[in-house]
């Protein structure tokens, strides 16, 4: 069990009149750092695990507080309900605990986001804090093995992600990250929507990961994969994001007539998972998206540490048709902070028409030399 940022904020969070949501693609450790919380607070508590049918069944059938409370029993006051997104009107059943038991905490988890098929928006306004999960940080690995093995293992992180499971399991990183890719990769995907063509779904995501870091356009890679229409390809693509396998990175765009101002590029959760989805576990000096398999690692590892920080910060990618450009920039309380993202350490001019029309600015070069600050370490 490696410590979870997260495990600290989740156990203060409890008991403070919210129900808590935990959201994150399967395999990434929900499980493991619940059970790790509800050791550390010493009420009595009960776990329901919603892919066990019994359970499941159990939950579709409850539509009263009454019959909900038998199912968590009178005594228990901490209940985790394990892949909720399952339950029909999960949204609905969870508020009914919560305003006729106050005094229950409740955490639910799920794979895919709630909102996916409208369950909870509605439902807990007000009444409910929510946290995602991801695969271990680099800062969470650094913290448990040191910082010196963690540089030692960079490479391979770049490679085969950072999920517990890979991560426990040193030698076998390759087999471990297929076995996950292919048991959980499109599990809940597949359920949703009505998804009668799962190749679809498979060829956008090859597609995805061999753009990793370059602009996407809908009608091309609708064109790729063939047979399907750019809305369809915009749909799947939505899941995609929900199921926390890819995110988006938008184009920043306000002040200058040349600049991009739809672009978007898409960016996987895991540098494993977009790895094997184009079957490449090369070594780093051997690849020729070494660039982006960098880029790639860098934006993830931003993204969870700004959130189990609890930093809120507006995300964006800069380009003008003239090719100007700027990898990655955070917005955060006006201020903008521009980075460009090289494997070796070497000197970048940033451009000089984005230097002007936004003067309220930060820049920096993340190299291999001084990424660690900028992943949390």
């Amino acid at each position: 069990m490696k410590l979870r940022d997260l495990q600290q904020t989740i156990q203060s969070s409890c008991f403070k009149g919210k129900i808590i949501l935990l959201l994150g693609a399967r395999q990434v450790g929900k499980t493991t750092l619940l059970k790790e919380v509800i050791s550390q607070i010493d009420i009595p508590s009960i776990w329901l695990n919603v892919d066990e049918a019994d359970i499941l069944q159990a939950f579709e059938t409850a539509t009263t507080s009454t019959q909900l409370l038998q199912l968590i029993g009178k005594n228990n006051k901490l209940v985790v309900i394990d892949e909720a997104q399952q339950i029909t009107d999960i949204g609905k059943k969870l508020k009914l605990i919560y305003d006729t038991n106050p005094d229950i905490q409740i955490i639910a988890t799920g794979s895919s986001s709630f909102d996916l098929q409208n369950k909870m928006a509605e439902p807990l306004t007000g009444r409910k804090r929510t946290f995602y999960l991801y695969p271990l940080s680099y800062k969470e690995i650094a913290q448990d093995q040191s910082v010196l093995e963690a540089r030692r293992l960079l490479e391979t992180r770049l490679i085969f992600g950072s999920y517990p499971e890979v991560v426990n399991n040193p030698g076998s990183e390759k087999s471990t990250l297929i076995e996950i890719a292919n048991s959980y990769l499109y599990k809940d995907i597949l359920k949703l929507d009505n998804i009668r063509k799962p190749t679809h779904i498979e060829k956008l995501l090859q597609s995805l990961a061999f753009q990793a870091g370059s602009e996407v356009s809908y009608n091309e890679l609708a064109q790729t994969i063939g047979n399907i229409d750019t809305a369809t390809v915009e749909k799947y693509i939505d899941l995609l994001e929900k199921a926390f396998i890819i995110f988006k990175l938008p184009a920043l765009s306000r002040n200058l007539r040349n600049e991009i101002k739809k672009g978007k590029k898409y960016y996987f959760y895991d540098n494993g998972i977009r790895n094997v989805l184009i079957n490449n576990f090369s070594g780093i000096d051997l690849r020729q998206d070494k660039g982006a398999l960098w880029e790639n690692f860098l934006i993830s590892e931003r993204i969870k540490n700004n959130h189990y920080q609890g930093r809120y910060t507006n995300m964006y990618f800069w380009r003008t048709h003239d090719k100007a450009e700027i990898d990655y920039i955070e917005e955060e309380d006006g201020l903008l902070s521009a980075f460009e993202f090289k494997w070796k350490a070497q000197k970048v001019r940033f451009a000089n028409s984005f230097l002007e029309a936004y003067p309220n600015h930060e820049t920096a070069v993340i190299s291999r030399e001084n990424f660690e600050h900028f992943v949390g370490l």
